[in-house]
């Protein structure tokens, strides 16, 4: 702003509206405090509770054992976890694509089947995505969340190569290479070197300039360093333990702070960019070792301490997505925020645009992050079938081993203590040993365990008969009830399989394909349907929808293969009865429809036994028919008819030439003779003759086509007697006339 006199007049931040940035230790403040609410509500709530879990997984004492009596455990968290795993694999895996991308315009159809081969490649082949969602869905089925993270990973690779017997043209192409970041070069004279010899002297020739033998020319060896750098979609598994939420959080899209702590190495730290002294200064009391999941999960390690080399170093690293109004204009905005230590200390701040993880629940609650689990639902029925179960071992141990009574001073009592089969007791008298038979009663807990078996059918949706292992059940039901026993599990894990479908999986598909379309530079060759395509995403739409191609459906396989088969055996007929270009059924959908039998048989890569037509070169067009000899003949005719026609075309023509340049050359040997004889009438009686007259009848238009020229007649000048003495008749010679070049006849001859 300028003052009167022309002055600028200095003003604040303030008063022309531009707001500085929060301070860096106001920011550090900021997400410290809602780190550290973040880790007392995983340490404090979440993680007892995930590590009970782990511990009724392994099956693992409760704590509340007696000596001498059964310390049996029951496993049915793990039974059904394991039980319904595999199918919920086969859910997701069984297919060829996990997911199906949806174009939102008609000019994205191409680019949306590309994706979608291109980033189930990315999951399935640069990540081992079958172990991922193995360990994303373990966590989830035992505690209720499972987490996955999704980074673009910038890789720097680093080869060391070797070159010998290398000249300097060699030397120089080497070292011009754009990914050679160092090499160590070294020289020597090549050994197989002849130097010239002057064939006068034959001595060896000089150098013009030192005067001295040539020199031998040098051979060089080199090691080189090249640097690559790839780009690539890292997807991981993350330990529930080190993702930290806010507690009031609903969704990680809502949340004020997500972030994922984890002890990374110096060295690493290092390589990523950061100032060795911040993070060495850093280096402290591991953060997870106080952690209960932590330490349920790997209890082995949690008295691992710092060690004296740099890769034994170990710091916390968080990184945190944090919602903060950071430019001070009253609008939060999501920022990532890497601290180091238990202090939080922060090493990195840049905005960003989303948070790279994908949650997965089983059963999720209405309004809140976290539900239920398969531990929360059988974990008290583990408990008391492990309690009913050691009271029918305690009562048939007793059953078989009876507790005795003796006379105290008449039996050896080491003998009475002995409980070898068969072994001998020593009594000073009869009846000094007696035995107090307790009748076995454990055959009336067996109709509670089956109870209990049914409440976690009930609640689980999985049994023996649903997964086919219980023979009895199968064989003493009808068909109806097996068909209903077995649907009612598959409606629990399809409901599973669908809230994983739409919740996580959709979610970490989608971030996959936003950081290719935004991180990848450059095309890339993949093998995709059996070919070597390119791929370059950054023309493709990143907000395109998401369909999990789950293997749902009613019914079981056989039902699903049974009802597929009629459909194609329906397709068949109208292909056969109404051709392949029907408005009914097309080749491909009748090729969609095998493939899906083929899936459902067990099948994972259709392509093996159909082709795709839609990929396939269109067919050669068929020869044209052989020609009809009557239509030969009659072109043969025309042809004859129309040559005769030309021929005699050509001859009248050629008559119509020569008849004109006859009378040509007869009207032009007539005007020479007249031109002759008007010359010799004005020599011998030197009267002058009309040569105007004779020029006008010469100029007459002549029959001739205005092509044809006429020869250029010199003009005749005026005659001038001459006295006779100086004339000399011998002298005398007519003008030398060309004659007439030959011009074709005019038209009008004809």
């Amino acid at each position: 702003m300028y003052s009167e006199d022309g002055s600028m007049i200095e003003q604040s931040a303030e008063s022309v509206g531009i707001l500085e940035p929060m301070a860096d230790s106001d920011l550090e403040a900021t997400v410290g405090g809602e780190l550290n609410d973040a880790v007392s509500f995983v340490d404090s709530e979440l993680s007892p509770v995930r590590a009970r879990a782990i511990q009724y997984y392994r099956g693992e004492p409760f704590g509340n054992e007696e000596e001498g009596r059964s310390q049996v455990v029951s496993t049915d968290v793990r039974d059904t976890i394991n039980g319904i795993m595999p199918s919920l694999m086969k859910v997701f895996f069984g297919s060829k694509k996990i997911v199906n991308f949806v174009p939102r315009n008609p000019e994205d159809v191409a680019a949306a089947e590309q994706a979608t081969d291109y980033i189930n490649y990315i999951f399935t082949n640069d990540n081992n995505g079958f172990l991922i969602c193995h360990s994303i869905f373990k966590d989830a089925l035992r505690g209720a969340l499972g987490v996955a993270k999704y980074v673009w990973e910038e890789k720097v690779e680093v080869k060391t190569e070797y070159y010998t017997g290398l000249d300097e043209s060699g030397l120089s192409v080497l070292m011009s290479e754009p990914d050679v970041v160092g090499s160590a070069i070294s020289s020597m004279d090549d050994p197989s070197y002849q130097p010239p010899v002057d064939p006068m002297t034959g001595q060896p020739m000089l150098d013009p300039m030192t005067g001295e033998p040539m020199p031998a020319p040098q051979i060089y060896s080199i090691e080189l360093k090249r640097e690559t750098k790839n780009g690539r979609v890292r997807v991981e598994a993350v330990p529930p333990e080190e993702f930290l939420i806010d507690r009031r959080a609903r969704s990680v899209e809502d949340a004020t702070l997500v972030a994922h702590r984890r002890m990374m190495r110096v060295s690493d730290l290092v390589a990523l960019g950061y100032d060795k002294e911040e993070v060495e200064s850093q280096v402290g009391v591991y953060e997870l070792d106080s952690n209960d999941e932590y330490i349920a999960r790997n209890p082995y390690a949690q008295t691992y301490g710092p060690g004296g080399t740099q890769d034994d170093k170990r710091v916390l690293y968080c990184e945190s997505y944090v919602r903060v109004d950071y430019d001070n204009d009253g609008i939060s905005e999501l920022r990532k925020i890497c601290t180091v230590g238990p202090s939080y200390k922060m090493v990195m701040n840049e905005p960003c645009s989303h948070s790279p993880f994908a949650i997965f629940c089983p059963d999720p609650e209405p309004h809140a992050l976290i539900g239920l689990s398969i531990f929360d639902m059988t974990a008290d029925l583990q408990k008391i079938k492990s309690s009913i179960m050691r009271n029918m071992l305690d009562s048939l141990s007793l059953a078989i081993h009876p507790r005795v009574g003796v006379v105290e001073g008449q039996v050896n009592m080491d003998d009475v203590l002995n409980t070898e089969v068969g072994g001998v007791i020593r009594m000073r008298q009869a009846g000094a040993v007696q035995p107090f038979s307790i009748p076995f009663v454990g055959q009336a807990a067996f109709p509670m365990l089956g109870y209990l078996d049914e409440v976690r059918e009930t609640r689980t949706g999985m049994s023996k008969a649903s997964m086919g292992l219980d023979a009895d059940a199968l064989q003493s039901t009808t068909r109806a009830a097996v068909a209903a026993t077995v649907s009612a599990a598959q409606q629990h894990l399809e409901l599973i399989a669908r809230i994983f479908s739409e919740t996580g999986m959709r979610a970490l598909f989608k971030g996959i394909l936003k950081l290719v379309v935004e991180n990848q530079d450059r095309a890339r060759v993949v093998r995709l349907r059996n070919q070597w395509v390119p791929i370059d995403p950054r023309s493709w739409d990143a907000s395109m929808d998401v369909e999990i191609d789950v293997a749902l459906g009613g019914g079981t396989e056989e039902q699903k293969v049974a009802v597929l088969t009629a459909i194609a055996q329906k397709q068949e007929q109208i292909l056969q009865t109404m051709g392949p270009q029907n408005q009914l059924v097309t080749p491909l959908q009748y090729r969609n429809t095998l493939v899906r039998i083929v899936q459902a048989s067990g099948y994972k890569n259709a392509d093996e036994f159909f082709s795709n037509p839609a990929m396939m070169p269109p067919p050669p067009q068929p020869p044209p028919p052989p020609p009809d000899p009557a239509m030969i003949l009659a072109e043969v005719e025309r042809q004859k008819i129309m040559a005769d026609i030309q021929n005699k075309q050509a001859e009248l023509e050629l008559k119509r030439q020569q008849m004109l340049l006859e009378d040509d050359r007869a009207r032009d040997k007539q005007e020479a003779e007249l031109m002759l004889r008007a010359y010799e009438i004005q020599l011998k009686s030197g009267t002058a003759v009309d040569v105007e007259s004779i020029k006008m009848m010469m100029a007459e238009p002549r029959t001739a086509s205005p092509s044809v020229q006429r020869p250029v007649i010199p003009e005749i000048m005026p005659f001038e007697p001459t006295p006779p003495m100086q004339m000399q008749p011998h002298q005398m010679q007519p003008p030398q006339m060309q004659p007439p070049p030959m011009q074709p006849p005019p038209m009008d001859m004809m």
